[in-house]
Protein backbone atom coordinates (compact mmCIF):
# COMPACT_ATOMS: atom_id res chain seq x y z
CA UNK A 1 0.00 0.00 0.00
CA UNK A 2 2.87 2.41 1.06
CA UNK A 3 4.53 1.15 -2.82
CA UNK A 4 1.50 2.11 -4.50
CA UNK A 5 1.24 5.67 -2.60
CA UNK A 6 4.77 6.17 -3.61
CA UNK A 7 4.44 5.99 -6.77
CA UNK A 8 1.18 7.78 -6.91
CA UNK A 9 2.84 10.76 -5.56
CA UNK A 10 6.30 10.29 -7.70
CA UNK A 11 4.00 10.31 -10.71
CA UNK A 12 2.04 13.81 -10.05
CA UNK A 13 5.65 15.06 -8.99
CA UNK A 14 6.54 14.70 -12.40
CA UNK A 15 3.25 16.10 -14.06
CA UNK A 16 3.50 19.30 -12.39
CA UNK A 17 5.91 20.45 -14.50
CA UNK A 18 3.92 19.40 -17.41
CA UNK A 19 0.80 20.78 -16.42
CA UNK A 20 2.63 24.48 -15.49
CA UNK A 21 4.26 24.87 -19.11
CA UNK A 22 0.41 24.16 -20.69
CA UNK A 23 -1.06 26.60 -17.92
CA UNK A 24 1.51 29.22 -18.96
CA UNK A 25 0.90 28.56 -22.60
CA UNK A 26 -3.00 28.80 -22.22
CA UNK A 27 -2.19 32.11 -20.43
CA UNK A 28 0.03 32.91 -24.26
CA UNK A 29 -4.03 32.40 -26.17
CA UNK A 30 -5.43 34.08 -23.39
CA UNK A 31 -3.24 37.34 -23.80
CA UNK A 32 -3.95 37.17 -27.50
CA UNK A 33 -7.85 37.16 -26.45
CA UNK A 34 -7.96 39.92 -24.37
CA UNK A 35 -6.00 41.64 -27.20
CA UNK A 36 -8.72 40.83 -29.98
CA UNK A 37 -11.70 41.50 -27.78
CA UNK A 38 -10.28 45.18 -26.81
CA UNK A 39 -9.71 45.81 -30.63
CA UNK A 40 -13.27 44.67 -31.00
CA UNK A 41 -14.30 47.10 -28.31
CA UNK A 42 -12.08 50.19 -30.09
CA UNK A 43 -14.36 49.14 -32.69
CA UNK A 44 -17.50 49.41 -31.29
CA UNK A 45 -16.78 52.58 -30.08
CA UNK A 46 -16.44 54.17 -33.64
CA UNK A 47 -12.65 54.47 -33.43
CA UNK A 48 -11.42 52.52 -36.30
CA UNK A 49 -8.08 54.55 -37.33
CA UNK A 50 -7.50 53.05 -33.23
CA UNK A 51 -7.40 49.68 -34.58
CA UNK A 52 -4.51 47.65 -34.65
CA UNK A 53 -5.60 44.14 -35.86
CA UNK A 54 -4.25 43.42 -40.02
CA UNK A 55 -1.43 42.31 -41.45
CA UNK A 56 1.47 43.54 -39.22
CA UNK A 57 0.04 41.52 -36.87
CA UNK A 58 1.15 38.37 -38.00
CA UNK A 59 4.66 37.90 -37.11
CA UNK A 60 3.94 38.36 -33.21
CA UNK A 61 1.32 36.17 -32.84
CA UNK A 62 2.76 33.34 -34.78
CA UNK A 63 5.97 33.93 -33.12
CA UNK A 64 4.10 33.97 -29.58
CA UNK A 65 2.16 30.98 -30.20
CA UNK A 66 4.91 29.07 -31.65
CA UNK A 67 7.40 29.69 -29.33
CA UNK A 68 5.33 29.11 -26.54
CA UNK A 69 4.24 26.02 -27.91
CA UNK A 70 7.49 24.63 -28.55
CA UNK A 71 8.56 25.98 -24.66
CA UNK A 72 5.85 23.96 -23.87
CA UNK A 73 7.10 20.70 -24.63
CA UNK A 74 10.50 21.44 -23.80
CA UNK A 75 9.74 22.63 -20.09
CA UNK A 76 7.01 19.32 -20.07
CA UNK A 77 9.37 16.80 -21.10
CA UNK A 78 13.06 18.53 -19.69
CA UNK A 79 11.42 20.49 -16.77
CA UNK A 80 15.05 21.16 -15.11
CA UNK A 81 16.19 22.95 -18.20
CA UNK A 82 15.53 26.74 -18.61
CA UNK A 83 15.39 27.45 -22.18
CA UNK A 84 12.07 25.58 -22.33
CA UNK A 85 10.35 27.75 -19.47
CA UNK A 86 12.63 31.39 -21.34
CA UNK A 87 10.37 30.17 -24.58
CA UNK A 88 7.35 30.20 -22.49
CA UNK A 89 8.40 34.04 -21.61
CA UNK A 90 8.80 35.30 -24.34
CA UNK A 91 5.62 34.24 -25.61
CA UNK A 92 4.03 35.41 -22.55
CA UNK A 93 5.87 39.03 -23.22
CA UNK A 94 4.25 39.00 -26.88
CA UNK A 95 1.17 37.91 -25.77
CA UNK A 96 1.29 40.68 -23.03
CA UNK A 97 2.52 43.47 -25.51
CA UNK A 98 -0.51 42.74 -27.89
CA UNK A 99 -2.97 43.20 -24.83
CA UNK A 100 -1.52 46.25 -23.61
CA UNK A 101 -1.04 47.67 -27.08
CA UNK A 102 -5.44 47.32 -27.35
CA UNK A 103 -5.99 47.84 -24.22
CA UNK A 104 -3.62 51.41 -24.59
CA UNK A 105 -6.28 52.44 -27.31
CA UNK A 106 -8.90 51.37 -25.80
CA UNK A 107 -8.25 53.56 -22.97
CA UNK A 108 -8.22 56.19 -25.23
CA UNK A 109 -11.53 55.36 -27.90
CA UNK A 110 -13.23 55.15 -24.41
CA UNK A 111 -14.47 58.58 -22.68
CA UNK A 112 -12.89 58.54 -19.12
CA UNK A 113 -9.63 55.94 -19.29
CA UNK A 114 -10.05 52.77 -17.54
CA UNK A 115 -7.56 51.92 -14.47
CA UNK A 116 -4.26 52.24 -14.50
CA UNK A 117 -4.27 53.18 -18.50
CA UNK A 118 -1.46 55.51 -17.77
CA UNK A 119 0.64 52.76 -16.18
CA UNK A 120 -0.30 49.95 -18.97
CA UNK A 121 0.73 52.48 -21.42
CA UNK A 122 3.92 53.78 -20.04
CA UNK A 123 4.99 49.49 -19.33
CA UNK A 124 4.12 48.65 -22.92
CA UNK A 125 7.73 48.93 -24.43
CA UNK A 126 9.25 46.83 -21.75
CA UNK A 127 7.26 43.82 -22.78
CA UNK A 128 9.86 44.20 -26.07
CA UNK A 129 12.58 44.76 -23.75
CA UNK A 130 11.46 41.36 -21.76
CA UNK A 131 11.06 39.44 -24.77
CA UNK A 132 14.51 40.59 -26.23
CA UNK A 133 16.05 39.73 -22.85
CA UNK A 134 14.33 36.03 -23.42
CA UNK A 135 15.85 35.73 -26.62
CA UNK A 136 19.39 36.50 -25.88
CA UNK A 137 19.18 33.82 -22.60
CA UNK A 138 17.48 31.11 -25.16
CA UNK A 139 20.50 31.69 -27.07
CA UNK A 140 22.84 31.68 -24.77
CA UNK A 141 21.95 28.81 -23.11
CA UNK A 142 21.26 26.37 -25.67
CA UNK A 143 21.72 23.71 -26.00
CA UNK A 144 23.05 22.65 -22.31
CA UNK A 145 21.67 24.79 -20.34
CA UNK A 146 24.19 26.30 -18.85
CA UNK A 147 26.82 28.92 -19.43
CA UNK A 148 29.29 28.83 -22.06
CA UNK A 149 32.06 29.56 -18.89
CA UNK A 150 31.81 31.04 -15.75
CA UNK A 151 33.13 34.35 -17.51
CA UNK A 152 29.49 34.85 -19.22
CA UNK A 153 27.98 35.59 -15.77
CA UNK A 154 28.57 39.32 -15.36
CA UNK A 155 26.77 39.91 -19.01
CA UNK A 156 24.33 37.47 -17.98
CA UNK A 157 23.56 39.23 -14.51
CA UNK A 158 23.11 42.40 -16.50
CA UNK A 159 20.67 40.71 -19.38
CA UNK A 160 18.22 39.65 -16.71
CA UNK A 161 18.84 42.88 -14.74
CA UNK A 162 17.82 45.18 -17.48
CA UNK A 163 14.01 44.58 -18.15
CA UNK A 164 13.72 44.97 -13.89
CA UNK A 165 15.74 48.10 -13.72
CA UNK A 166 13.92 49.46 -16.14
CA UNK A 167 10.27 49.23 -15.39
CA UNK A 168 12.07 50.87 -11.79
CA UNK A 169 13.07 53.19 -13.58
CA UNK A 170 10.08 54.48 -16.10
CA UNK A 171 7.71 53.75 -12.80
CA UNK A 172 9.62 56.52 -11.06
CA UNK A 173 9.94 59.08 -13.97
CA UNK A 174 6.57 58.89 -15.00
CA UNK A 175 4.98 61.44 -16.74
CA UNK A 176 1.83 63.36 -16.24
CA UNK A 177 1.15 63.49 -19.57
CA UNK A 178 -2.30 61.76 -20.50
CA UNK A 179 -2.71 58.48 -22.79
CA UNK A 180 -2.15 58.25 -26.07
CA UNK A 181 -2.74 56.26 -28.89
CA UNK A 182 -0.22 53.63 -30.49
CA UNK A 183 0.54 51.62 -33.46
CA UNK A 184 3.55 49.48 -31.80
CA UNK A 185 5.10 48.67 -28.57
CA UNK A 186 8.22 49.91 -30.36
CA UNK A 187 6.89 53.07 -30.81
CA UNK A 188 8.25 55.46 -28.61
CA UNK A 189 7.63 58.94 -29.99
CA UNK A 190 4.75 59.22 -27.27
CA UNK A 191 7.67 59.22 -24.78
CA UNK A 192 9.77 61.83 -23.51
CA UNK A 193 11.81 62.95 -20.55
CA UNK A 194 13.24 60.22 -18.55
CA UNK A 195 11.39 57.25 -19.40
CA UNK A 196 12.34 57.68 -23.55
CA UNK A 197 16.21 57.66 -22.06
CA UNK A 198 15.40 54.63 -20.03
CA UNK A 199 13.73 52.46 -22.49
CA UNK A 200 16.80 53.85 -25.47
CA UNK A 201 19.03 52.31 -22.83
CA UNK A 202 17.49 49.34 -22.07
CA UNK A 203 16.43 48.51 -25.85
CA UNK A 204 20.52 49.20 -26.63
CA UNK A 205 21.72 46.48 -23.85
CA UNK A 206 19.25 43.93 -24.94
CA UNK A 207 20.09 44.20 -29.14
CA UNK A 208 23.91 43.98 -27.63
CA UNK A 209 22.80 40.62 -25.70
CA UNK A 210 21.03 38.78 -28.42
CA UNK A 211 23.79 39.57 -30.82
CA UNK A 212 26.58 38.56 -28.26
CA UNK A 213 24.37 35.25 -27.78
CA UNK A 214 24.46 34.58 -31.21
CA UNK A 215 28.62 34.75 -31.40
CA UNK A 216 28.51 32.83 -28.28
CA UNK A 217 26.91 29.91 -30.48
CA UNK A 218 29.12 29.76 -33.04
CA UNK A 219 31.92 29.88 -30.16
CA UNK A 220 30.45 27.21 -28.70
CA UNK A 221 30.33 25.06 -31.67
CA UNK A 222 33.85 25.48 -32.37
CA UNK A 223 34.61 24.05 -29.10
CA UNK A 224 31.93 21.20 -29.00
CA UNK A 225 32.35 17.52 -29.36
CA UNK A 226 29.86 14.77 -29.61
CA UNK A 227 26.42 15.18 -28.59
CA UNK A 228 26.88 18.91 -28.09
CA UNK A 229 28.18 19.50 -31.65
CA UNK A 230 25.31 17.51 -32.95
CA UNK A 231 22.69 18.92 -30.74
CA UNK A 232 24.29 22.37 -32.32
CA UNK A 233 23.86 21.12 -36.07
CA UNK A 234 19.74 21.57 -35.31
CA UNK A 235 20.66 25.00 -34.09
CA UNK A 236 22.50 25.54 -37.05
CA UNK A 237 20.11 24.00 -39.29
CA UNK A 238 17.20 26.40 -37.99
CA UNK A 239 19.37 29.38 -39.02
CA UNK A 240 19.70 28.53 -42.39
CA UNK A 241 16.19 27.62 -42.73
CA UNK A 242 15.62 31.19 -41.31
CA UNK A 243 17.98 32.55 -43.85
CA UNK A 244 16.38 31.13 -46.89
CA UNK A 245 12.96 32.62 -45.49
CA UNK A 246 14.09 35.67 -45.80
CA UNK A 247 15.34 35.85 -49.03
CA UNK A 248 11.94 34.74 -49.78
CA UNK A 249 10.35 36.96 -48.18
CA UNK A 250 12.51 39.58 -50.02
CA UNK A 251 11.47 38.14 -52.90
CA UNK A 252 8.00 38.84 -51.89
CA UNK A 253 8.32 41.95 -51.26
CA UNK A 254 10.27 42.38 -54.78
CA UNK A 255 6.78 40.62 -56.76
CA UNK A 256 4.75 43.05 -54.85
CA UNK A 257 3.06 40.26 -52.71
CA UNK A 258 3.06 42.46 -49.77
CA UNK A 259 -0.17 40.32 -47.92
CA UNK A 260 2.24 37.15 -47.86
CA UNK A 261 5.19 39.06 -46.35
CA UNK A 262 4.00 39.14 -42.80
CA UNK A 263 3.22 35.63 -43.05
CA UNK A 264 6.72 34.10 -44.05
CA UNK A 265 8.12 36.72 -41.52
CA UNK A 266 6.24 35.17 -38.84
CA UNK A 267 7.26 31.54 -40.01
CA UNK A 268 11.19 32.17 -38.28
CA UNK A 269 10.39 32.49 -34.84
CA UNK A 270 8.41 28.95 -34.54
CA UNK A 271 11.23 27.29 -36.82
CA UNK A 272 14.33 28.67 -34.85
CA UNK A 273 12.62 27.59 -31.94
CA UNK A 274 11.76 23.88 -33.41
CA UNK A 275 15.22 23.66 -34.10
CA UNK A 276 16.22 24.67 -30.33
CA UNK A 277 13.78 22.08 -28.93
CA UNK A 278 14.95 19.92 -31.31
CA UNK A 279 18.28 19.87 -30.11
CA UNK A 280 17.22 19.94 -26.53
CA UNK A 281 15.58 17.19 -26.57
CA UNK A 282 17.73 15.22 -28.68
CA UNK A 283 15.39 14.27 -31.28
CA UNK A 284 16.66 12.28 -34.10
CA UNK A 285 20.28 13.38 -33.50
CA UNK A 286 22.03 10.96 -35.70
CA UNK A 287 19.81 10.91 -38.52
CA UNK A 288 20.70 14.88 -38.85
CA UNK A 289 22.53 13.80 -41.64
CA UNK A 290 19.48 12.68 -43.65
CA UNK A 291 17.26 15.39 -42.72
CA UNK A 292 19.33 18.21 -43.70
CA UNK A 293 20.03 16.20 -47.25
CA UNK A 294 15.79 15.47 -47.57
CA UNK A 295 15.30 19.11 -46.57
CA UNK A 296 17.77 20.17 -49.13
CA UNK A 297 16.71 18.02 -51.91
CA UNK A 298 12.74 18.86 -52.01
CA UNK A 299 13.70 22.50 -51.50
CA UNK A 300 15.81 22.28 -54.67
CA UNK A 301 13.17 19.99 -56.27
CA UNK A 302 10.38 22.19 -55.64
CA UNK A 303 12.20 25.06 -56.83
CA UNK A 304 12.85 23.19 -60.14
CA UNK A 305 9.91 21.65 -60.84
CA UNK A 306 7.58 24.86 -59.86
CA UNK A 307 9.91 27.89 -61.74
CA UNK A 308 9.55 24.78 -64.68
CA UNK A 309 5.85 24.92 -64.09
CA UNK A 310 5.19 28.64 -63.87
CA UNK A 311 7.54 28.78 -67.18
CA UNK A 312 6.13 26.39 -68.96
CA UNK A 313 2.65 27.87 -68.68
CA UNK A 314 3.86 31.57 -69.39
CA UNK A 315 5.34 30.51 -72.30
CA UNK A 316 2.57 28.37 -73.47
CA UNK A 317 -0.03 30.84 -72.48
CA UNK A 318 2.18 34.12 -74.48
CA UNK A 319 2.49 31.63 -77.30
CA UNK A 320 -1.26 30.29 -77.58
CA UNK A 321 -3.40 32.37 -75.42
CA UNK A 322 -6.22 34.39 -76.36
CA UNK A 323 -5.68 38.01 -74.82
CA UNK A 324 -4.40 36.70 -70.87
CA UNK A 325 -6.19 33.96 -70.61
CA UNK A 326 -4.23 30.56 -70.64
CA UNK A 327 -5.14 27.85 -72.51
CA UNK A 328 -6.27 24.71 -70.17
CA UNK A 329 -4.45 22.37 -72.26
CA UNK A 330 -1.10 24.56 -71.37
CA UNK A 331 -1.55 24.49 -67.65
CA UNK A 332 -2.54 20.84 -68.23
CA UNK A 333 0.23 19.89 -70.21
CA UNK A 334 2.70 21.74 -67.96
CA UNK A 335 0.94 19.10 -64.50
CA UNK A 336 1.65 16.42 -66.56
CA UNK A 337 5.54 17.40 -67.13
CA UNK A 338 6.14 18.05 -64.03
CA UNK A 339 4.71 14.95 -62.57
CA UNK A 340 6.53 12.85 -65.01
CA UNK A 341 9.71 14.77 -63.87
CA UNK A 342 9.35 14.41 -60.18
CA UNK A 343 11.04 10.95 -59.96
CA UNK A 344 13.82 11.49 -62.35
CA UNK A 345 14.54 14.98 -60.94
CA UNK A 346 14.30 13.74 -56.82
CA UNK A 347 16.71 10.97 -57.73
CA UNK A 348 19.17 13.68 -59.54
CA UNK A 349 18.94 15.98 -57.37
CA UNK A 350 19.19 13.64 -53.89
CA UNK A 351 22.26 12.26 -55.53
CA UNK A 352 23.87 15.49 -56.36
CA UNK A 353 23.09 16.54 -52.95
CA UNK A 354 24.51 13.37 -51.20
CA UNK A 355 27.60 14.09 -53.01
CA UNK A 356 28.03 17.99 -52.26
CA UNK A 357 26.74 17.51 -48.42
CA UNK A 358 26.29 14.07 -47.13
CA UNK A 359 29.83 12.78 -47.99
CA UNK A 360 29.19 10.20 -45.34
CA UNK A 361 26.15 8.24 -47.03
CA UNK A 362 27.90 8.70 -50.56
CA UNK A 363 31.00 7.08 -49.32
CA UNK A 364 29.26 4.42 -47.55
CA UNK A 365 26.67 3.42 -50.36
CA UNK A 366 30.10 3.39 -52.77
CA UNK A 367 31.73 1.54 -50.17
CA UNK A 368 28.91 -1.24 -50.23
CA UNK A 369 28.71 -1.41 -54.28
CA UNK A 370 32.30 -2.11 -54.20
CA UNK A 371 32.62 -4.67 -51.57
CA UNK A 372 29.15 -6.30 -53.46
CA UNK A 373 31.46 -6.81 -56.51
CA UNK A 374 34.08 -7.92 -54.31
CA UNK A 375 31.63 -10.65 -53.08
CA UNK A 376 30.90 -12.59 -56.14
CA UNK A 377 34.67 -13.19 -56.57
CA UNK A 378 35.94 -13.57 -53.25
CA UNK A 379 36.03 -17.74 -52.29
CA UNK A 380 38.06 -17.65 -49.29
CA UNK A 381 36.10 -17.32 -45.82
CA UNK A 382 39.46 -15.70 -43.94
CA UNK A 383 39.68 -12.98 -46.48
CA UNK A 384 35.95 -12.80 -46.82
CA UNK A 385 35.37 -12.28 -43.19
CA UNK A 386 37.87 -9.77 -42.66
CA UNK A 387 36.48 -7.59 -45.27
CA UNK A 388 33.32 -8.06 -44.39
CA UNK A 389 34.59 -6.58 -40.38
CA UNK A 390 36.14 -3.51 -42.55
CA UNK A 391 33.13 -2.22 -44.71
CA UNK A 392 30.90 -2.59 -41.23
CA UNK A 393 33.43 -0.54 -39.49
CA UNK A 394 33.52 2.19 -42.38
CA UNK A 395 29.84 2.41 -43.28
CA UNK A 396 27.95 1.87 -39.57
CA UNK A 397 30.74 2.89 -37.37
CA UNK A 398 30.12 0.60 -34.73
CA UNK A 399 31.71 -0.19 -30.99
CA UNK A 400 32.02 -3.90 -31.37
CA UNK A 401 31.66 -6.10 -34.61
CA UNK A 402 32.06 -9.83 -34.37
CA UNK A 403 31.38 -12.21 -37.66
CA UNK A 404 30.80 -16.20 -36.88
CA UNK A 405 31.04 -18.99 -39.53
CA UNK A 406 30.38 -22.60 -38.92
CA UNK A 407 33.12 -24.89 -37.69
CA UNK A 408 35.04 -26.13 -40.31
CA UNK A 409 34.64 -29.82 -39.89
CA UNK A 410 31.02 -29.31 -40.34
CA UNK A 411 31.54 -27.22 -43.29
CA UNK A 412 33.31 -29.96 -44.41
CA UNK A 413 31.03 -32.63 -43.55
CA UNK A 414 28.38 -30.60 -45.69
CA UNK A 415 30.27 -30.56 -48.44
CA UNK A 416 30.77 -33.83 -48.49
CA UNK A 417 27.10 -34.33 -48.14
Amino acid sequence: MLAVRAATAVGRVRRWPAGLAWGLWGLVLAGLGAFAWFDQLVRQAGQPDLVVAGPDVIPPVLGAVGVATVGALVAGRRPGHPVGWLMLSFGLSLSAAGGALAYTNYSVARAGAPPAAELVALWLPATIVTAMACNGFILLLTPTGALPSPRWRWWAGITAATPAVLLLAVTLARPSSPVRPVRSPLDLSVLEGGPLVAYQTAFAVVISAVVVAAASLVARFRRARGVERQQLRWVALGTVLVALLALVNLATLALGAFALAPLVGGLNPPIFAAAVGAAILRYRLYDLDRIISRTLAYGLLTLLLGGGYAAAVLVLGQLFGAGEQTPSWAVAGATLAAAALFQPARRRIQAAVDRRFNRRRYHAARTVQAFSARLREQIDLDTLSAELLAVVDQTVEPTRASFWTLPRPYQEAKTRA
